[in-house]
């Protein structure tokens, strides 16, 4: 579509398959009061703090990640610190997951101010944003070979990271610590949760107080996610009986390999060609309900400052472009710490020098994550239904698989949750620790799509409370 789309995620698998003002320095409540944002353009007035600013991870190398940091709405000092990661890999949390999705604000429509979000994940919890890995975003390296990565890497800086970012905020090293993220942090943050078992195993001083894992749409197991592209296409509506058949007959995904699927058959390949070409461009994969942003009209229109929202069901389908302006303001830059380097290149949402080993997306999580769960670890899996990339219909095996390898029982029957009574998705748990579940109306970006129902799953799930099955209105007589 000649854009990465709105997410940041899978972009690289969707190719396959188609505040308060304080003057000075210093510290206060523990905090560093040199990386506060006293004021972002445009912003509205708010009661919680932002810091925001740069963590080295090597420092020889001149290699450091850039954060965002929000404070809980209420009483931040009593609530749980929750990471989040977009993925690609290589794609913007700050561009994705604070700006798009579940953090405090939202750009407007002409590109120079902000609207609160008002279903802000950090009504539940303290709010931490990374630009992982390097030279994704504002963080960056002197050594350009460092730009040359691969999930082992991300997963150690991002473990150098957290250790060096509680040295700046002390005061959560005993907070309960949650890690969240949507796609290729299906990769993302399982590694990083065993590098941090390893790191508690090894450390006396330090230990990360991890409790619980919830991923959205994630990139699991390829060989069982890719597939599952296909069959959403056609109980959807969106390639014919004759091609979803084809590609089921035809088409041998058992070890999945990216970029180069092994000995695919002409006849598969071909039947893959005809399905993307039926859904064709004018489909956010993403979100196969949401209608699409022209780039060439909004672009126009933000240059000449005019108001470029464009709404579908009632989400702002040109958001990405609206934030690509706002991120590149300098005044914008300046107030958020970023950019220290004068990076030789624009904020965009998706890397354009990274280079990510790509066969990486082939390697399986589902062994990583037994391992959490054995460490008495919660794992959530949630799905927003609307998502082609990385459907439900394969993270909810993978689920059902992985409890069965651990021997798990279901202690929640597969049924539908409600929220604001009506049904917000469906629901199943095993064993006590592992929850899949959907969310109704969501797509890849789930908290975008359904923000107040994403909201509800968020706080159920760093509360330790299950979804609801009932609920309280009735449909009378």
């Amino acid at each position: 579509m000649g854009t990465r789309p709105l997410s940041g995620g899978l972009w690289w698998l969707l190719a396959v398959v188609s505040v308060v003002f304080v003057v000075g320095g210093g510290r206060a409540n523990g905090y560093p009061m040199e990386d506060l944002v006293v004021d972002l353009p445009g912003q509205p007035k708010v009661g919680f703090r932002q810091f925001a600013g740069y963590v080295d991870v090597d420092v020889n190398a001149g290699r450091s990640l850039f954060y965002y940091f929000v404070e809980a709405e209420n009483n931040p000092d009593k609530k749980p610190l929750s990471l989040w990661l977009n993925g690609g890999p290589g794609c913007s949390s700050m561009g994705g997951g604070a700006f798009t999705e579940l953090g405090p604000f939202f750009p407007k429509g002409d590109g120079r101010g902000l609207r609160r979000n008002l279903m802000s994940w950090n009504k539940a919890s303290n709010l931490l944003f990374v630009e992982s890995p390097a030279g994704v975003g504002w963080s960056y390296s002197n050594t350009s070979s460092d730009y040359i990565t691969g999930d082992a890497t991300s997963a150690k800086d991002m473990l150098t990271f957290l250790v060096n970012w509680l040295v700046k905020f002390p005061e959560f090293k005993s907070r309960d610590l949650f890690l969240t993220g949507e796609s290729y942090a299906g990769h993302y943050i399982p590694q990083l949760a065993v590098a941090m078992l390893d790191h508690n195993a090894h450390s006396n001083n330090s230990k990360l107080n991890l409790k619980g894992l919830a991923i959205g749409n994630p990139l699991l197991k390829l060989d069982r996610d890719v597939p599952s592209t296909y069959e959403f296409f056609w109980s959807h509506g969106m390639i014919s009986d004759e091609v979803g058949l084809a590609i089921m007959n035809k088409c041998d995904f058992e070890d999945y390999t990216f970029p180069s699927p092994h000995n695919e058959s002409d006849s598969c390949n071909n039947a893959i060609s005809q399905a993307n070409t039926i859904v064709g461009d004018y489909i956010n994969n993403y979100d196969v309900i949401l209608d699409i942003c022209y780039p060439s009209i909004v672009e126009q229109e933000l240059r000449l400052k005019k108001m470029a929202t464009k709404m579908s069901v009632g989400v702002d389908v040109c958001m990405t472009y609206e934030r690509r302006f706002y991120f590149n303001l300098p005044q914008v830059q300046k107030a958020l710490h970023a950019n220290r380097t004068n990076l030789p290149y624009e904020w965009s949402m998706c890397s354009g020098i990274l280079n990510y080993n790509d066969s990486d997306g082939s390697l399986d999580m589902l062994p990583l994550l037994k391992r959490i769960l054995s460490n008495g670890i919660r794992v959530w899996i949630f799905s927003g239904d609307q998502d082609s990339v990385v459907p439900l219909i394969g993270s909810r095996t993978l689920v059902r698989e992985l409890a069965h390898d651990l021997k798990y029982k279901a202690t929640v029957p597969y049924a539908a949750w409600f929220h604001k009574g009506q049904v917000g998705g469906w629901a199943t748990e095993y064993g006590n620790l592992l929850t899949f579940a959907t969310v109704r109306g969501a797509a890849h970006m789930v908290p975008y799509a359904q923000p107040s129902r994403a909201l509800h799953l968020f706080s159920s799930f760093i509360r330790g409370r299950r979804l609801p099955t009932t609920t309280k209105l009735s449909m009378g007589g």
